[in-house]
């Protein structure tokens, strides 16, 4: 189980405890947490669960997949260092500490 921060655009915060194997977006989901909406239930099909990980966990979690690269050109402002969708992020104990800040807007 790992704590992950969750940061809002308005810069609220949401700290909660998910479980090894789900992904960062089934923990926002289970948590009620706003600002990430994944619409396509986790499949990769769409930008709506897209964050911007917190540079200093970039090289800690797994690097992005070509479909994730090409999805995230549908994201709303992607940065190409930080960006990634939640959905491809499972989730270990070496994630404890993950911050993670949702953009202006999912499209």
């Amino acid at each position: 189980m790992a704590k992950i921060t969750y940061v809002e655009h308005n810069g609220t915060e949401h700290t909660v405890e998910v479980a090894n194997g789900m992904t960062v977006m089934e923990g926002a989901r289970d948590n009620n947490i706003p600002g990430i909406e994944g619409d396509c239930g986790g499949a990769c099909a769409c930008s709506t669960c897209h964050v911007y990980v917190d540079p200093a966990w970039v090289e800690k979690i797994p690097a992005k997949d070509d479909m994730e690269e090409d999805m995230l050109d549908f994201a709303f402002e992607p940065n190409p260092a930080t960006s990634r969708l939640t959905c491809q992020i499972k989730v270990t104990d070496a994630m404890d500490g993950l911050v993670v800040k949702m953009p202006e807007k999912q499209i």
